[in-house]
């Protein structure tokens, strides 16, 4: 990358204008230039074939968004200094630096006990090391530690400039228009009180659009059945995977993927990853998975060799959504019926029931809060109509049944 390059043309906003050094330095690390390999949306696309954008685009998305939220704050009179401007603009564009291949689908698949926060805090640790300490800020912000909340809510809240690109991304890519939002009219009402980001009253009809967006692309995109189902064949591979290293069963894959499947590695501070294991970690990404079930397909193994192909060729398990879980009685029907189809033993690669839950609007966990023309702050439920409804601000829950598709057997 062109170290001197301060424009770049997004297909979601236009130029981009990047005008603090150290950012442009940032972008060339190739600890950034790894997410040019990741998907932003998981395996969302063998749904919606657009939605082949990266982690790359909507970081440079949400720096994009955190600019305009600073211009405007500042024309609002609320004081921010160049160091803190700096800060949470290094904060947003490294907070999904720590993304895994597949970005969530394989978040806990690859390394166990972890998020892929955890990765992001150890890797700007790391690029703060390389930059001598300029990242000490940033960290600070990106951990909520600084004394100004709202800049930490300006990058994770509810209301928030990453939320705000991949609602408006992933909408773009996936052509789903309810997800559609209108981030401008957003961030020109933002203010600050008692260090508390808020949004002027006018705005909120946005605001409740912007939940409901939401919504919908939660629903319609990120937890859409046929992408929860193809997430979970992969996630059914790589266990499989894992069994038969543990049984000593040479299978191909890169180094670094190797590293990982070869060992469990829990992750719940920086102590317990050594610096080999970050060093493999930041060499994987969408790529290497895919060159592993591609070579697995031919496995001798009939269960792995099976997953792998179900996903290559797009044999998709047909996933039931249900309001209550099926008994145990009925999984081990299932169970036997699939090793008779399949004529294997590990039936229980092939069958799988989950809970999927969502919660739009968190009521009591840092409420949007809304400015009224009098100077007070409002609860945003207190003066929504349109939010008063459980399936917005109480949690949902869904199980998804996934199975094999063959009629006969799974009517």
């Amino acid at each position: 990358m062109n170290r001197n390059l301060n424009k770049i043309n997004d297909p979601v906003y236009g130029l981009i204008t990047i005008s603090e050094p150290v950012i442009v330095e940032l972008i060339a690390q190739p600890y950034f230039q790894r997410l040019r390999h990741i998907t932003q949306t998981g395996l969302s696309y063998i749904v919606y074939p657009g939605a082949q954008h990266t982690r790359f685009h909507h970081a440079l998305g949400c720096l994009h968004l955190m600019q305009k939220a600073v211009k405007v704050l500042r024309m609002n009179g609320v004081k921010v200094s160049t160091n803190e401007e700096r800060g949470v603009y290094i904060a947003i564009l490294l907070h999904d630096i720590g993304h895994g291949p597949f970005s969530h689908a394989l978040e806990k698949g690859i390394v166990k006990g972890n998020t892929h926060e955890d990765i992001s805090k150890m890797l700007m640790a790391e690029l703060n090391e390389i930059f001598h300490g300029a990242l000490d800020l940033a960290l600070d912000l990106f951990e909520s530690k600084y004394h100004r909340k709202f800049l930490h809510q300006l990058i994770s809240s509810q209301l928030d400039m990453d939320r705000m690109d991949y609602l408006q991304r992933d909408s773009f890519y996936t052509g789903v228009v309810e997800g559609s939002i209108n981030a401008d009219r957003l961030i020109s009402m933002l203010n600050v009180v008692d260090e508390q980001l808020v949004v002027e009253a006018k705005a909120l009809h946005s605001v409740e659009s912007f939940l409901i967006a939401r919504m919908f692309m939660y629903w319609q995109v990120y937890l859409h059945k046929t992408s929860v189902g193809a997430e979970i064949l992969l996630v059914k591979i790589f266990d499989r995977a894992r069994e038969l290293i543990k049984d000593s069963v040479y299978l191909s894959a890169s180094p670094s993927l190797y590293h990982f499947l070869q060992k469990d590695i829990e992750v719940t501070d920086r102590k317990q990853f050594k610096e080999n294991d970050l060093k493999h970690f930041v060499q994987l990404d969408d790529t290497d998975i895919w060159q592993a079930v591609k070579a697995w397909q031919s496995c001798r193994d009939k269960t792995l060799s099976n997953l792998c192909q179900m996903l290559i060729k797009r044999e998709l398990w047909s996933v039931k959504v249900l309001d209550a879980p099926l008994s145990e009685e009925a999984l081990e029907t299932y169970k036997k019926q699939i090793k008779t189809l399949l004529g294997i033993k590990q039936a229980e690669y092939f069958i799988h029931q989950t809970k999927i839950e969502n919660l739009t609007y968190h009521t009591h966990k840092n409420p949007i809060r809304l400015l009224m023309k009098n100077g007070q702050t409002v609860d945003l439920l207190s003066v929504s109509e349109v939010l008063d409804n459980k399936k917005i601000t109480s949690s949902i829950s869904k199980y998804y049944f996934c199975h094999p598709k063959q009629r006969a057997l799974f009517p």
